[in-house]
């Protein structure tokens, strides 16, 4: 299902968080599971990997990670506003120590302008003696809508390995 270069990457995030006694939460939107769905390809992620949100909706994003209403008025759901706010509910959400987000415009439509087919937001938090840290970035991805969401779980993926 996964190719050998997405396998070793997940597999690389599982040793990673399991040295650092980390769990590791996904909150998705347009990669819709598949960040959780490579994760545990990987044999053993239950040591590292503890749930995964998919939220698709605006409702959703608020009601599972609260995403604040405001957020989604002010920025949109493909933002990196929303992204950050995701990543942040799902830690609190999940728990976990670690966690990653994404939301996006996979095409072939949904672009709107500003906001083209291929904008994939990234929200990555990790949690603290010092409270949650939030990082965030944008990325403009090339392909089909299946390439751009497999590269979104790359990315979402190399992120956790850059606190």
């Amino acid at each position: 299902m996964f190719d050998d270069e997405s396998m070793a990457l997940s597999a690389e995030v599982g040793r990673v968080l399991l040295a650092r006694g980390q769990m590791l939460a996904a909150a998705e939107s347009c990669t819709g599971g598949l960040v959780a769905g490579l994760v545990t390809a990987v044999a053993g992620s239950s040591a590292w990997f503890d749930r995964g949100f998919v939220t698709y909706t605006n409702a959703a994003k608020m009601a599972q990670l609260g995403v604040a209403p405001a957020t989604l008025a002010a920025h949109g759901a493909v933002s990196e506003e929303t992204a950050g706010e995701m990543a942040a509910g799902a830690l609190r959400a999940a728990g976990a120590q670690v966690a990653v987000s994404t939301t996006g415009i996979a095409g072939p439509g949904g672009a709107t302008p500003g906001k083209p087919v291929g904008m994939v937001c990234f929200g990555w938090a990790w949690a603290g003696d010092d409270g949650v840290r939030v990082r965030t970035a944008t990325h403009l991805l090339k392909g089909d809508r299946a390439e751009v969401r497999m590269q979104a779980v790359q990315i979402a993926l190399r992120g956790l390995l850059q606190p």
